[in-house]
């Protein structure tokens, strides 16, 4: 039977570490962008209030609004949950999206973007592998809404692979919304900053949007601001998946809408974090 010990391994493998003439390969895309991914993973494991918090405030909008505006707005509070789950679930994949450029601004306050940027890996993968991770809080958040509203009556039209659909839809949208949070938290002081500028961005878009009436029944100038506002389109998408009536024409506009977030803030985001590097 061996008698060595995890200990004397280590002991011998740091000095051959050190003598050997062989250097490491350097990790490729694939394996960079999976490492900062789990990493993701694990600080929502970690600190699971982010969790709770993400979801607590898409609950509150929605019994309030399902219960206090929902006679007036809609006629009942059931026709108008069926109207106002939809766009609910968006703003909760929104709401929690700011995350991502928090946590990068703490890695970078700590310290901690320094020791990664000294590492001979593919830098991208720190951005898209926190961007990728965060899927996890998002599945998580919406699945507790849709349980929720499933409880108060609301019934997808689109089953469950309308509801399905939703969310890979929703982890794009995500994806292609988090990169402007990733340029704000390259270019705010500290991780505060960016939270308050959330909620000063995210609370206009959110209601200069569909997701609580219907554009048609505000002014014809704020119907242009809602009809160029991509969270317009999501909602627009998320309500025809899980109607079962999505057109073609709405998927479009809906896919543009990712991709406009994408070309515009994914280079801005690769730039800001070039120019950080080389500091």
């Amino acid at each position: 039977m061996s008698t060595t010990t995890p200990t004397s391994d280590v002991a011998r493998s740091v000095p051959a570490a050190l003598t050997s003439r062989t250097r490491p390969k350097r990790p490729g895309p694939l394996a960079t962008t999976w490492t900062f991914t789990w990493r993701a993973m694990l600080k929502i494991k970690h600190d699971p209030d982010q969790i709770y918090s993400s979801f607590i405030l898409p609950i509150m909008f929605t019994l309030v609004f399902t219960y206090l505006f929902g006679g007036a707005l809609a006629g009942s509070t059931g026709d108008y949950l069926q109207f106002l789950m939809p766009g609910i679930l968006v703003m909760t994949v929104i709401m929690i999206n700011m995350y991502t450029g928090i946590s990068l601004n703490t890695d970078i306050t700590k310290g901690i973007f320094d020791r990664f940027r000294s590492l001979s890996i593919w830098r991208p993968g720190i951005l898209v592998g926190a961007l990728l991770g965060d899927a996890l809080r998002y599945t998580i958040a919406l699945v507790v809404v849709t349980a929720l509203g499933l409880l108060l009556g609301f019934r997808p039209g689109g089953g469950v692979l309308g509801v399905l659909g939703t969310i890979l839809f929703l982890q794009l949208f995500a994806f292609c919304l988090g990169w402007m949070w990733n340029a704000a938290g390259l270019v705010l002081k500290s991780p505060e900053s960016v939270n308050q500028l959330s909620s000063v961005v995210l609370f206009p878009l959110v209601f200069a949007s569909n997701v609580f009436v219907q554009p048609e029944t505000m002014p014809g100038w704020l119907q242009v601001v809602v009809n160029v506002n991509p969270i317009t389109h999501a909602v627009t998408a998320v309500r025809g998946l899980t109607g079962g009536t999505l057109t073609g024409e709405q998927l479009t506009w809906a896919l543009v809408a990712c991709g406009a977030l994408l070309v515009v803030f994914a280079p801005l985001s690769m730039y800001l974090f070039r120019a950080k590097s080389l500091r």
